[in-house]
């Protein structure tokens, strides 16, 4: 889990070109385009397998057509959103395919606020994203410290939750992007 994030005065907002796929939550708008470049040419993020019941389902009217179309193969993005807290910044139909289909498991990258903030469009955005990120990081610690007994099941859930298996994607292939957004299920 990342500590408390400090404003990088030289921060640069991500570029945005004329077909960039983008993924727009409020004053958040990461680039999806470039977030999924970045990925394939960086080995280090791995590709594991999330349960699909630890999201909460996004869409209460979703277009059956292009589910029809959505390929449970490809990884979807989840970003740390706040301290331990992942949502789907990158495939949500997907998620809502497997859902409806009864997979259990599909494949995914976690995405660190190191790794995610880079790709913010705006200065505006960044800034915003650290404060509310520090924000929570405060109310997390505070209710840890406040329930030491609760603390210890929820360090195992999380322990859980967070154990990965690696998925069988490969990293070189094309991705097609898809927008929406899914909170983790259960974490403050």
């Amino acid at each position: 889990m990342t500590g408390k994030l400090k404003p990088n005065r030289r921060f640069t907002p991500c570029p945005i070109d004329d077909e960039d796929e983008l993924y727009p939550n409020g004053i958040f708008v990461f680039n999806i385009t470039k977030m999924t470049e970045y990925i394939k040419k960086n080995p280090d993020i791995t590709c594991e397998e999330v349960l699909v019941k630890e999201f909460i389902s996004s869409f209460s009217k979703c277009n059956g057509s292009h589910l029809s179309t959505v390929d449970l193969t490809k990884p979807v993005i989840l970003a740390e959103i706040a301290p331990g807290r992942f949502n789907v910044i990158d495939g949500n139909h997907r998620m809502e395919k497997a859902r409806r289909s009864g997979v259990e498991k599909v494949p995914a990258y976690r995405l660190s606020p190191e790794v995610h903030l880079q790709f913010l469009t705006t200065e505006k955005g960044y800034l915003a994203y650290v404060e509310y990120w520090n924000d929570k990081l405060k109310a997390s610690k505070r209710a840890f410290s406040a329930h030491p007994a609760k603390n210890v099941k929820l360090a195992k859930l999380r322990l859980t939750f967070f154990s990965l298996t690696p998925c069988s994607s490969t990293p070189d292939r094309q991705d097609i992007i898809h927008l929406g957004t899914s909170p983790a299920k259960g974490y403050p």
